[in-house]
């Protein structure tokens, strides 16, 4: 079998310790043990209907509601090194970001299982196993597809971007389409940060990995819990500023519009002055103002990105923008993580996190 296409873990009798073994995959053909692996629920809120429950029909009334919380699955390898990584995902997406890639290799989830990582898989609030949610919500089945293979910088329907790192066969694409997921009620991104902090409550101090709309939540979460100890953000979406220096509006010919960042208290924006963050950003963004609505609503979130990181670094913080074409990686989408060369990407993220200290 090819060692690197096929993964699968394996139930195995241990002592009490009950270990599970993965196998396969592995870039050395090898094995490792996984310690520790399962999911909860962690964050949420809880509603109770007016009036009195009876057991002998259906009605609501004075039954209990559980919702808004997030979902995580996590996998502890034997000998984890001490800071987990927490993966969360962004817009129309879910943990599944981090699995499996279109194609079927090794995404984030093991390529750093593999590495010896703590890796922890979140379901935002409203989305994907965690679909349960405390709003109304209307999910319509309308075409879009064609619409985020632009936005996610693939190519322009239906060609890919010469050179592009996104597998171009068919079934890659349709894998690709067929792991997006409804919001099932409003989009919350107080409720993520909350959920993310709370998760971070439980284990302990760890690594938060962020991509595009997770972006958002992130800055939140770190702002909340000190508990994060970096943050690395793909593509991240939306930024915070201090109060009284947010930048302008952006306008772009985005199908989101023009880009707004938020404003928090300087009290809160230093907190994340005291951690090192890092941010990656892929190919195909233009410098100038672009028609394509793909690529200029990523022009103006990287120049959004330039301008946060100074002001991180403004103030006596660590951060950094790595252009990936830049330092001579070309062809990766808005999902690098995922494309052909993720394990590149990988590597860069490791070294952000030795040279941070935090891969013992």
């Amino acid at each position: 079998m090819n060692a690197k296409k096929l993964s699968w873990i394996c139930a195995a009798s241990a002592p009490a310790a009950a270990l599970a073994l993965l196998c396969g995959c592995a870039a050395d053909g090898g094995a490792m043990r996984i310690s520790k692996q399962g999911s909860f629920a962690v964050g949420g809120s809880a509603a109770t209907n007016p009036g009195k429950f009876d057991a002998g029909t259906l009605a609501p009334a004075g039954q209990t509601y559980h919702g808004d919380h997030a979902y995580v699955f996590y996998q502890i390898p034997e000998g984890a090194k001490a800071h987990p990584l927490v993966f969360l995902h962004g817009y129309g997406q879910s943990k599944k970001t981090w699995e499996t890639t279109p194609d079927g290799r090794d995404g984030f989830q093991n390529i750093f299982l593999k590495r010896g990582y703590g890796v922890y898989l979140v379901d935002q609030p409203r989305r994907g196993a965690a679909g349960r949610g405390m709003a109304a919500a209307e999910i319509k089945p309308e075409g879009d597809e064609q619409m985020w293979f632009s936005i996610f910088r693939f190519g322009r329907w239906p060609d890919f971007y010469e050179g592009v790192q996104f597998p171009k066969d068919g079934d890659s694409l349709e894998q690709f389409f067929r792991q997006g997921t409804p919001n099932i009620g409003p989009e919350a991104p107080g409720l993520a940060a909350d959920a993310v902090s709370r998760l971070f409550d439980k284990i302990g101090d760890g690594v938060l990995v962020t991509h595009s709309a997770g972006g958002g939540p992130g800055w939140y979460a770190a702002m909340k819990n000190p508990k994060i100890r970096a943050v690395a953000s793909y593509e991240p979406g939306l930024f915070v500023f201090p109060e009284g220096e947010v930048p302008p509006p952006m306008p772009s010919s985005s199908p989101f519009g023009e880009l707004k960042a938020a404003g928090v208290p300087l009290s809160e924006f230093m907190k994340l002055t005291k951690i090192p963050i890092v941010l990656y950003f892929g190919d195909y963004i233009p410098d100038e103002p672009s028609k394509d609505p793909g690529l200029d609503n990523w022009r103006v979130r990287k120049r959004m990105a330039r301008l946060w990181v100074d002001a991180i670094n403004g103030r006596g913080g660590d951060a950094k923008l790595v252009d990936l074409p830049k330092i001579g990686i070309r062809g990766n989408t808005h999902f690098m993580f995922a494309d052909l060369n993720n394990v590149r990407i990988a590597d860069l993220l490791e070294d952000f996190l030795r040279e941070k200290g935090l891969d013992k």
